[in-house]
């Protein structure tokens, strides 16, 4: 890391020339540092270190709010990086770290966060246009009569759009309309229920993802800030109470540090999950999200919920009245083995998500050409099958064996899913 009070020696040092056209001399920091005011040394400095930060392609500057520091970029394979401000960026596209998504999709998801065109696709699933003005109405009550702001203010059927006039008992009364039906029925409104259930289906599908993506960040910030709370109040906490030193402690923080990781990894997920077409795929990568999400919930309920019960609730609680050290020894390996084990997961599932869930693809491979095998054999004359013994699902192959909780490949020595810890038989 690179802080805004580090030296402006070294590759990149700004240099200034003499203002006088007629001198070209070079003005360098010995002369700034020996002839300037204080004020010309500090810009100087400032320009020499944004002059070297922005001259090397392996610097940035980070992009968080207020930060004034660079980060260099050590790494060939991964693009998220940390700041000593402990935000963490894509080094590709500087948005906030998004993986296992890629910055062509964060794009396009931020773009249409944005957008006004979701706005217009909620116009047009859930109003419809005044037959006289145009304007977009939208119907909140049961009745069909509709009557337009002023100053048009012109009665319409909801249904069909013609005037209220020509309605009444005859047509079915406020809450129907046997025009609109018989219409229907001859085609008249097709195309354009079928535009406004399309925009509805496409709205609600677009709501689906993005309150998903937006919970899960929102608690990503109060994970941040409950890991904060425990660094500043909890971690001592426990050490008067149970007399264990802070060093002994770190795995609450791990804890919340892996919380916060995983629902970033969660939250883009969602935006994952929006993009995917295949419907083979989709499936499987709703089953990997649904597995991780009440994974993470467990961890997440442990260091939130269960903590509480160690700490004081007031400041006259005394030693008596929390749980012995035992108990608070089996929390430690209970909340030490979520963590391990949501971790293994999410970089399972990371991994799966970044190679485009190829498994699923082979899968799909290996079935269709056993379809094809199987074929064959039924169609050849005058050949006997013999029967093979059956394989368990446990026998996946000579090497490895997929666990039947999280469907990760073990190697075949692991009586224990590597994982999720769930035994083998």
């Amino acid at each position: 890391m690179l802080g805004s009070a580090a030296v402006s020696q070294g590759p990149g040092c700004l240099s200034l020339r003499c203002p006088d056209p007629s001198c070209s001399a070079i003005v360098l920091q010995g002369m700034i540092n020996k002839l300037g005011k204080h004020e010309d040394k500090e810009k100087y400095a400032r320009f020499a270190l944004r002059a070297y930060v922005e001259s090397r392609k392996k610097t940035k500057w980070c992009p968080a709010p207020d930060c004034t520091c660079a980060v260099e970029f050590v790494s060939d394979v991964n693009y998220d990086v940390s700041c000593n401000c402990t935000f963490r960026f894509c080094w590709n596209c500087t948005e906030e770290a998004h993986r296992p998504v890629n910055c062509d999709t964060v794009s396009k998801w931020i773009l249409k966060n944005s957008a006004e065109s979701e706005n217009m696709n909620w116009i047009l699933a859930n109003s419809k246009p005044c037959p006289k003005c145009q304007r977009p109405i939208e119907k909140n009550q049961g009745c069909m009569h509709m009557t337009c702001t002023p100053p048009c203010k012109f009665e319409f059927c909801w249904l069909c759009l013609g005037s209220w006039i020509e309605h009444g008992e005859r047509t079915g009364g406020f809450y129907a309309c046997n025009r609109y039906e018989s219409a229907k029925k001859e085609g008249v409104y097709d195309e354009a229920e079928a535009r406004r259930e399309r925009a509805k289906h496409s709205l609600e599908r677009y709501m689906h993802y993005y309150e998903r993506w937006a919970s899960n960040q929102t608690s990503r910030q109060k994970a941040i800030a409950d890991l904060q709370k425990a660094e500043k109040e909890q971690l001592a906490k426990l050490t008067e109470i149970y007399g264990i030193p802070e060093t002994q402690l770190k795995f609450i923080i791990e804890a919340w540090s892996q919380i916060i990781e995983c629902r970033r990894v969660l939250q883009w997920t969602y935006a994952y999950g929006y993009y995917l077409e295949d419907k083979v795929k989709s499936g499987f990568f709703e089953y990997l999200q649904g597995e991780a999400e009440s994974g993470l919930e467990r961890l997440h309920q442990c260091a939130e919920k269960d903590l509480l019960a160690f700490l004081p609730f007031s400041k006259h609680d005394t030693t008596e009245d929390h749980p012995s050290p035992a108990e608070f020894g089996e929390f430690r390996v209970k909340l030490a083995g979520l963590t391990s084990i949501t971790r293994n997961y999410f970089e399972n599932l990371v991994r799966a998500l970044e190679d485009g869930l190829e498994d699923v693809q082979c899968a799909g491979e290996a079935a269709t050409s056993s379809k094809a095998t199987n074929s064959k054999k039924a169609g050849a004359k005058g050949k006997v099958a013999k029967k093979q013994p059956s394989r368990s699902s446990s026998d996946h192959s000579d090497d490895t064996w997929p666990c039947e909780r999280c469907t990760f490949l073990n190697p075949s020595s692991a009586d224990a899913c590597t994982a999720c810890d769930k035994q083998r038989y």
